[in-house]
């Protein structure tokens, strides 16, 4: 909010979460750059990430603005070789997404071909049943007249056994 007044006043309930979760009070650090303008410098004691919660109170009306940074204990040089470290994981990466792109590509060829390979086979199968219908069907014919011939002579056999006694 642009309103002037003390920022102790203004700005009395902003704080600072501290990675460990401890709560810095930063009201008295906030200067007034110009009217409605504050700043407040904060010298961080923890490494990790910060986050400042700023809360502006004037007659009535509550504003909030929150921001997160992250504190290191490295220099631009120390950042600059994870930069570098990270770039040559990126480039190892993108060079194995290269190798997954050409085996899957395969991967769909062959799928082809073991769809196909399938095809043939329920075929070759199909045929077989039918042909295995077929001698069945022959089988079936050879076997009735001679299971027909055989329960005639068990009658004729007895028929005779009947008429004997």
């Amino acid at each position: 909010m642009l309103v002037g007044g003390s920022p102790e006043k203004l700005l009395g309930t902003s704080h600072v979460h501290l990675p460990d979760g401890q709560v810095v009070n930063l009201s008295n650090s906030f200067k007034t750059l110009h009217q409605g303008l504050y700043y407040a410098e904060f010298t961080p004691t923890q490494e990790g990430t910060h986050v400042f919660h700023v809360v502006a109170f004037s007659q009535g009306t509550i504003s909030h603005g929150s921001a997160a940074t992250v504190v290191l204990k490295q220099d631009i040089g120390g950042i600059a070789k994870q930069i570098i470290e990270l770039n040559s994981g990126l480039k190892d990466t993108s060079s194995e997404l290269d190798n997954l792109k050409s085996e899957i590509e395969g991967f769909g060829s062959s799928l082809n071909s073991a769809s196909q390979n399938i095809d043939n086979s329920v075929t070759s199968i199909s045929s077989s049943v039918d042909t295995m219908k077929e001698a069945t069907v022959q089988l079936n014919s050879l076997l009735f007249p001679i299971v027909a011939s055989i329960a005639i002579i068990v009658a004729l056999q007895i028929v005779i056994l009947a008429r004997r006694r």
